[in-house]
């Protein structure tokens, strides 16, 4: 990401975790900083279209570590998937190594975003009460999926309005294209891939959780080197 670019959105996002922020004020930074952030992808999808060798697609390692690893994996696939980004998820220890696949770019915007996600969330949780009697491992859980769900439909809808406010019907056709280049090389390194099946969780969590990610701020702080442990959420 360019620094005049990151510049901007560090700066909206700044803005937006300040504690003297209203939830009216906070939810408008945010959007700016979500505008900013899809309208990079187009851009760098646009001028690689014209020289390939400035976004080729790539790869990367992101480890994902207990506590919550399963849901944390989660997250990071809620955000990957609209940023046309393709995760594999493989058991590593008490954790997960999540392989992504995607442009240069993408996987740059997918790095940014989860890195804050993840704060966010662990501070969203800490502040979350548990119910009385229910366990707090199955609240937190539900409360993770209700945070990623969210997450994923705020991203797709900012990544559908840069789409439509850049130009039409050949933009929609370079992107798709680019979809389709990086799901051939997962096929590649990953030609016997098994869907995993779907989770059933018990915890009543799910509708903080995904208030919580009506709230998140779609942003980062930095880019981050290709793998990493990601950020623990408190137990």
């Amino acid at each position: 990401m360019s620094q005049a670019m990151l510049a901007k959105v560090r700066k909206l996002l700044a803005k937006a975790e300040d504690p003297a922020c209203t939830p009216e004020e906070s939810a408008a930074f945010t959007a700016k900083a979500t505008e900013l952030i899809a309208r990079y992808g187009v851009d760098r999808a646009l001028l690689a279209a014209r020289d390939p060798t400035t976004d080729p697609v790539g790869d990367r390692v992101v480890e994902v570590v207990a506590p919550y690893a399963r849901d944390k994996a989660g997250l990071l696939a809620a955000v990957a998937d609209p940023l046309r980004c393709r995760c594999v998820r493989r058991r590593h220890g008490d954790g997960f190594a999540m392989h992504l696949f995607g442009f240069a770019s993408d996987l740059e915007r997918v790095d940014l975003l989860f890195t804050s996600l993840l704060v966010q969330a662990a501070h969203g949780l800490a502040a979350a009460g548990v119910p009385a009697g229910e366990h707090p491992a199955a609240f937190r859980r539900s409360w993770l999926a209700g945070f990623a769900q969210v997450v994923g439909a705020r991203l797709a809808a900012a990544e559908a309005d840069a789409v439509a406010d850049s130009g039409g019907p050949s933009v929609a056709l370079v992107l798709a294209d680019r979809s389709d280049r990086v799901q051939r090389r997962v096929a590649e390194v990953y030609p016997r891939l098994r869907t995993a099946a779907p989770r059933r969780l018990a915890g009543t969590g799910f509708g903080s959780g995904a208030a919580a990610g009506r709230r998140a701020d779609l942003g980062g702080r930095g880019v981050t080197p290709a793998a990493r442990p990601a950020r623990g959420l408190t137990r």
